[in-house]
Parts: C-alpha cells; sequence; structure tokens
C-alpha cells in the first residue's frame, strides 16, 4: 500500500498522488445535462486536491474548457505540449482546429501541432492515465484507441471512465457483449476502469493494476511519436 502525503498547497491542505499527469477526454460541448459540467468541475477539483497536472486537447469551451479552467486556477499546470512551460497554461491543438476549437476566450498560451495523430500521440506519452468524461465521436474516438494501445501492449496506464448519470452504459453493455462473443478477452476487459463519481473514479485508478498481456512487443513513446512525426513529414511533402 502506497502511502499517501500530506502536504500544503494553494487553498488548503492537499493529498499526493502517484499520478503527476492525467489526460482528460472530454466534449467541447457542455451537453445538455448539467451533472456533465458538475463531474467535469469535480473532476478538476480531484486533480488540484492531488496535486496532479491535467494534460487535455485544447479547446475553450464546453466540458473542455470547464476542467482545464477549474485545474488552472486551483494552481495546477494544465499541459499540452512538449515543452513543459511550467506556471503556463499550454494547449496541444492541430493548427486545422484553431478556429473552430478556440471560440471565446482564451487563457494562458496555445501551442499548434502539424495534426490529429501528434496531437494524441504526444497527449498520451505526456499523460501518467487517462479519464474520459461525456463527449462526442472525438471523445469516444480517443478512449478506444487509448484502450487499444493498452491491449497491445504499447502502454500499461490506467484507462478510466467517468460514466455520469449512465452516460457510458450502452458503451460498457456492447465491451461486455464483446467479450461473449469473443472478440475481447477478460483479461483485456478490466484494462477500462469505470465509476459514476469523479473521487470513486480517481481511487480506483489508484489502486489498478494491469493484468493483461500485451500482443505486440512494447514500444516507448519516444518511438511513437518519433513514427507519427516522420508520417507527419511525409503527408506534408506528397
Amino acid at each position: 500500500m502506497e502511502i499517501v502525503e500530506i502536504e500544503e498547497g494553494r487553498g488548503g491542505m492537499k493529498s499526493s498522488s502517484k499520478f503527476k499527469r492525467i489526460c482528460v477526454y472530454c466534449g467541447s460541448s457542455p451537453g445538455k445535462n448539467p451533472s456533465y459540467q458538475v463531474a467535469a468541475i469535480q473532476l478538476g477539483q480531484q486533480l488540484v486536491e492531488r496535486n496532479i497536472d491535467l494534460v487535455y486537447g485544447g479547446g475553450s469551451i464546453g466540458l473542455m474548457g470547464l476542467i482545464s479552467q477549474v485545474v488552472y486556477h486551483g494552481g495546477r499546470h494544465v499541459l499540452g505540449s512538449v515543452y513543459h512551460l511550467y506556471g503556463k497554461h499550454v494547449r496541444v491543438i492541430p493548427k486545422t482546429l484553431m478556429p473552430r476549437e478556440l471560440t471565446g476566450e482564451t487563457v494562458g498560451e496555445v501551442r499548434a501541432v502539424s495534426g490529429m495523430h501528434q496531437r494524441k500521440a504526444e497527449m498520451a506519452r505526456q499523460a501518467d492515465a487517462f479519464i474520459a468524461l461525456p463527449g462526442g465521436y472525438g471523445t469516444l474516438e480517443e478512449l478506444l484507441e487509448i484502450i487499444t494501445w493498452a491491449q497491445l501492449g504499447i502502454h500499461d496506464k490506467p484507462v478510466g471512465l467517468l460514466n455520469v448519470d449512465g452516460y457510458y452504459n450502452s458503451l460498457l453493455a456492447f465491451m461486455d457483449k464483446a467479450v461473449d462473443e469473443g472478440f475481447v478477452t477478460p483479461a483485456a476487459r478490466n484494462i477500462i476502469v469505470s465509476a459514476q463519481t469523479a473521487q470513486e473514479l480517481m481511487c480506483k485508478l489508484e489502486e489498478y493494476v494491469p493484468n493483461h498481456c500485451g500482443v505486440a512487443p512494447k514500444l516507448t513513446w519516444e518511438m511513437e511519436q518519433h513514427l507519427v512525426n516522420n508520417t507527419s513529414k511525409s503527408d506534408i511533402a506528397r
């Protein structure tokens, strides 16, 4: 059992975590259910209380903007770039998405990357764990990709699903169906950890121990990033 240390931080006493940074996937819309916004705020507060920095994909609106504001104003760093610009609010965002996702007031510095593949690879490399809040196509795509990378053995970092008001019940049912039909092993099904509250989910992620075996040789994030960068350069050259 890991000893949890208590230290004085901005806003009172804070506990430490085995995670330094957590990547959060979520919608650029606030959603129709007010519970989604409450969950984003509570998750941001959990990160602050546990002295965890935020990695996210950019955007100043919706749940993305909400959680980044909570973490930033709570005194933690919001990161999204290869550059460790401590004390600044940095976001990883493809140049093609800047006009759409940066609608509204921005906070701090914005770093542009060449494309979506580089964005996701860098977010994944920076983070010690991953959490998905409610979101749409983009959130689901990022979540399933990071689960697949864990299944392949590219990483063994915890993946959490904040299932607010049963938003992801259908997805979890699909995963169980995939196990029943022989497309996903029970061990691989356990890659994803789910909970209905931010506090419960954080506790589960802290206790998570991977028990699945990757089917491919384990790669480092540096190698993945190198491949992505080379691919991006080749696409630009064509």
